[in-house]
């Protein structure tokens, strides 16, 4: 039952006209006929219902790559307030999914008049900005299909990755008339600003003869270029477009991402023919960051996309952060085909190369601010301890520039040594990724990769796999469910099986503690 000062304050407010607002932590109940409190469906209690019926209605693979990430935050005025990580996501789930979510929500909870979508950040705030209110009565449930077209042609032309003043973007759409939509392509990224080095000499030559190429069949078919983050692929990969724009060639340049926008965006509006014949209509296709492909539909349509386009003598150029081998979460038909093509990986930059991109990022910094001045020693140092990638080098430079225009005193060692203080990583381990357990623990105990991940169950096999998933729980922040699909689609109670079992018998076994350890060493050295 309520409690009387709770009745006074709960009239007094309907009275005054006010909607009593509630979250989505709070239950409501409410006396029945006899007097007794019912317990009523919560907003927070229906919410996993919701996504439930998501999931089961769009499919498994639509709704995780879509609403994986997708949360409540709070309800009221009867409305539910989500949040999303991106921009992209917001936009994308306003324009294709709002009244979806809507529709279900009220099935399960009658009360609920609208949703809105804001973008939280890496902390889990909400941009005060984004949120709709109640005040602001644009039902977000509700999406014409023209608001789409036009949310899909903003989409096209946002630049995907942050540039600075300098760049200049130019969209495929306007840049000459054999581009067709993509990613915008930034000026900077050419051939003549790549600095080559040991580490990218092979990608470099293959990527530039690729672009210049201009009669006879394809080269190097796929081109495939691996690499960690900030070496160089997208470099490489927009140096290409540059070049093939240059030679009259029709290309289109996406990020994975983007290909799947387009052929999502394509089949929601029943133009995913167009969509083909477009792809299939070019002569150069250039694909950055592959392995985020998600969606069984999409990577069959990536899959005959590039076969349509190789058979045809179409050149394509993709880059990811790993082999093709070892893209898991894709087609094994897909993968096989990026493999049979020329695969070159882009190796961490030595100690010259880094100097040498120093001197060029500081002389291009120079261009604006002519007072810059960075002493032969201070390069020399950041080149040394900064051992990650090209980034990593931009960022020191910003902070280089930051302290002699901000302190207008001159650069020494010790002002250097303080100004990247945060860019030094030489003495954290380096992140352990589940691929590479897995590599090192086959070749360790004889076995293939594919055994591990296989439904072997002979002890050659299974006390690999289960030091494997035990160094995967222990050395990197997944959950037990990942680790279980990277493991051949296991269950996370066979993960946490295995980790208990390891446990122990390290705790018995002085030997396999050696082992264990030495294992730990070398993934993280």
């Amino acid at each position: 039952m309520y409690k009387t000062d709770d009745n006074a304050k709960y009239a007094r407010g309907i009275q005054d006209g006010a909607t009593p607002p509630f979250h989505a932590a709070d239950a409501l109940s409410c006396p029945d006929e006899d007097g007794q409190v019912e317990e009523e469906t919560t907003a927070e209690a229906a919410w996993p219902r919701v996504k439930r019926r998501l999931r089961v209605e769009l499919g498994e693979d639509v709704f995780a790559s879509w609403f994986g990430r997708l949360e409540l935050e709070s309800v009221s005025r009867q409305t539910a307030h989500m949040t999303v990580p991106t921009r992209f996501l917001k936009s994308w789930i306003e324009s294709h999914y709002a009244d979806r979510v809507l529709t279900l929500y009220r099935a399960e909870y009658p009360k609920l008049a609208r949703v809105s979508f804001s973008v939280r950040d890496s902390a889990g705030n909400v941009a005060a900005a984004q949120p709709r209110s109640a005040e602001t009565p644009r039902p977000a449930a509700i999406v014409p299909a023209a608001g789409q077209e036009a949310v899909a042609r903003q989409e096209a032309a946002r630049p995907t990755r942050a540039a600075a003043p300098a760049a200049t973007f130019v969209p495929q759409e306007e840049a000459a008339d054999g581009d067709l939509g993509g990613n915008p392509l930034d000026n900077r990224l050419t051939f003549a600003s790549f600095i080559i080095g040991n580490s990218n000499a092979l990608a470099h030559a293959a990527a530039e003869r690729v672009a210049r190429h201009a009669n006879g069949p394809a080269l190097y078919n796929p081109l495939y270029l691996h690499a960690g983050v900030g070496l160089g692929k997208t470099h490489l990969l927009q140096a290409v477009a540059h070049e093939a724009r240059i030679q009259g060639k029709r290309i289109i340049y996406l990020t994975a991402d983007r290909f799947m926008y387009g052929f999502v965006a394509a089949l929601k509006a029943q133009t995913a023919l167009a969509f083909k014949e477009k792809l299939r209509a070019i002569d150069l296709l250039i694909i950055d960051d592959v392995q985020f492909l998600q969606g069984k539909s999409i990577q069959q349509e990536f899959g005959h996309t590039i076969n349509s386009l190789i058979d045809a003598g179409r050149q394509i150029v993709v880059a990811a952060d790993r082999t093709p081998s070892d893209l898991d979460a894709l087609d094994e038909r897909v993968c096989s085909r990026l493999a049979g093509g020329l695969v070159v990986e882009i190796n961490a930059l030595d100690e010259d190369l880094r100097a040498r991109i120093l001197a060029a990022r500081i002389e291009a910094v120079r261009a604006v601010n002519p007072t810059f001045q960075v002493p032969d020693a201070v390069v020399a140092y950041v080149a040394r301890v900064i051992a990650t990638n090209g980034r990593d080098l931009d960022g020191a430079v910003n902070r280089l520039l930051a302290h002699t225009t901000l302190t207008g005193t001159p650069l020494t060692m010790e002002t250097a040594e303080a100004a990247i203080r945060d860019l030094i990583r030489t003495r954290e381990p380096r992140r352990v990724k589940i691929e590479d357990i897995q590599k090192l623990v086959a070749s360790r105990y004889n076995v293939s990769r594919a055994d591990i991940l296989s439904e072997r169950r002979t002890a050659a096999v299974v006390k690999p796999r289960q030091i494997a998933m035990y160094l995967s729980k222990i050395l990197t922040l997944r959950s037990l469910p990942e680790i279980g699909r990277r493991f051949g689609g296991r269950d996370h109670t066979t993960v946490l099986h295995a980790v208990r079992k390891i446990e122990k018998l390290v705790a018995d076994d002085a030997v396999l503690r050696e082992e264990i350890e030495l294992l730990k060493r070398m993934l993280q050295e």
